[in-house]
């Protein structure tokens, strides 16, 4: 702990980074399942996080309910993550990375001006529910917003049932060992084509979790899924491409470095260094630290923390 930072502090960073971590994993499971199983760059993923969220906020307004907004856009978002992957996705799996990667970005382009003609270029009001915005009080002196507790919560869960799901079921045996061997399962009989279209179809609603519990919080708006997009590839990096435990563990060291060294690294150089100096090197190192973590890990373990076996 940074010496004479105060603990609720250091705490409240700690959880917001749990939070951010959470989500994150939300994104970078569905991700690094189909980059694991396909073995297709799928640069249109943060797309469907921002569709995720344009639903949640729409239908909120159009019901009047948060909750039935977020669980409306999850099999919204699922039935076009479905449709993209058979009309446009399916045609490219035998095709070289560079040929997904130009396929992909064109969806990105497609999907903001989409999105920019049919909602308009300023951005979607979704607030958090009425009964989860208070502070909760966690120790003395310590409170902590209810719906960042919420979403800590959620993450959790759906991170123990897709890890159920992947560990324990018919369904997550053939992910896994499409994962660790595609040709092979095939030529068991595995219905492997159905696996990624449902395997597609999963990644995008949790998509769509993620941007609409994520819409209170950050900006409903055109653009939005590309940064976090970054954030979600560098966690499957240091978790190991195709790992579901390694997307978590990843997911949850991004969150909380990034989170922690935003808010701390700047103070603390102004404490230690020349103000000039302090005012320039903190928020740069800030900014740049998860890609250093990312550097170590893979300077360690090249096929990430958690590699698939083969």
């Amino acid at each position: 702990m940074p010496s004479g930072f105060p603990t609720a502090l250091v705490l409240e960073q700690l959880l917001n980074g749990l939070q951010l971590g959470l989500m994150l994993f939300l994104l970078a499971s569905g991700l690094t399942l189909v980059l694991g199983i396909m073995d297709v760059v799928n640069l249109a993923h943060g797309s469907l996080y921002m569709l995720g969220a344009y639903f949640a906020a729409t239908l909120a307004r159009a019901t009047g309910s948060f909750w039935a907004g977020v669980a409306l856009a999850v099999p919204a978002t699922a039935v076009v993550g479905v449709l993209l992957e058979i009309s446009v996705l399916r045609q490219v799996y035998t095709r070289d990375h560079l040929t997904q990667v130009l396929a992909t970005f064109a969806l990105i382009l497609m999907f903001n001006e989409g999105v920019r003609m049919i909602w308009g270029p300023q951005a979607l009001l979704l607030t958090v529910p009425q009964e989860l915005a208070r502070p909760v009080l966690l120790l003395p002196g310590l409170g902590y917003s209810a719906y960042r507790l919420f979403l800590i919560g959620v993450g959790a869960g759906l991170a123990a049932l897709l890890f159920l799901l992947i560990h324990r079921t018919r369904l997550g045996m053939w992910v896994r060992a499409g994962a660790s061997n595609r040709a092979m399962v095939q030529a068991m009989g595995v219905p492997i084509q159905r696996v990624f279209t449902v395997v597609f179809g999963m990644s995008a609603g949790l998509c769509a979790v993620a941007g609409g519990l994520l819409g209170p919080i950050l900006a409903v708006q055109v653009g939005m899924g590309e940064e976090i997009l970054i954030l979600a590839f560098v966690v499957i990096v240091i978790g190991g491409i195709g790992s579901v435990k390694g997307a978590l563990v990843g997911a949850l060291l991004v969150g909380i470095v990034d989170t922690a060294g935003r808010a701390l690294l700047p103070p603390l150089f102004m404490r230690l260094l020349p103000p000039e100096v302090a005012s320039n090197l903190g928020p740069a190192l800030a900014s740049i630290l998860i890609y250093l973590l990312m550097a170590a890990v893979l300077f360690l373990r090249p096929q990430g923390l958690f590699p698939v076996r083969t």
